[in-house]
């Protein structure tokens, strides 16, 4: 069974840093584009970053140079580093892969920035 498992999710000030984890079971993520996509309360999924299956990564240009993705393939996991955080960046930040006709999504887990 495909699980992803985000967290690492919480309170933060603004200027702060977080580092979100994605744990990925049933599947082989280095195999796969893994994506981070974030959603607030009434607005669409908005794609955050991705790291591919080449390992090249990709930003919005909200985040470009304050967020970095990664990818630890002996641990099956992929990571969101956050710093610089903005109070806009608040939201409930999700993994994503696809492949197989599939969207997989994992729980979601709350980032919020405030003072």
């Amino acid at each position: 069974e495909v699980q992803l498992q985000a967290y690492g999710g919480g309170l933060v000030q603004p200027g702060g840093s977080l580092r979100l984890s994605c744990a990925a079971s049933g599947f082989t993520a280095s195999k796969y584009h893994m994506n981070w996509v974030r959603q607030t309360p009434g607005n669409e999924r908005e794609l955050v970053a991705t790291v591919t299956r080449r390992n090249s990564t990709d930003y919005d240009e909200s985040v470009k140079g304050r967020f970095t993705i990664s990818r630890d393939d002996t641990k099956n996991t992929v990571y969101l580093q956050m710093t610089s955080l903005k109070p806009e960046d608040t939201a409930v930040y999700y993994c994503n892969t696809y492949f197989g006709g599939e969207s997989y999504w994992g729980q979601g887990t709350l980032v919020t920035v405030s003072s």
